[in-house]
């Protein structure tokens, strides 16, 4: 799993939070699907950081998109 994600059943039932905080990391791409910026979201989540919030947005990247393959 993640260094950014943390599931703890203490902490609300298990959702999936951004490490250290009480922060559900679907409340990242809620804001995101609704055309919020990052700014936004780090406005109302002070304590995800900007740099978690890159890492997830980068390890989803990496697992959703394959690499692409260049002939030559």
């Amino acid at each position: 799993m993640s260094e950014v994600i943390r599931v703890d059943p203490e902490i609300l039932g298990g959702t999936p939070c951004f490490a250290g905080t009480r922060v559900p990391v679907v409340s990242l791409f809620d804001a995101l699907k609704h055309g919020r910026s990052i700014e936004y979201f780090l406005e109302d989540f002070p304590s995800v950081t900007r740099e978690q919030v890159e890492t997830l947005l980068d390890e989803a990247k990496a697992k959703t998109i394959p690499p692409v393959k260049v002939a030559l």
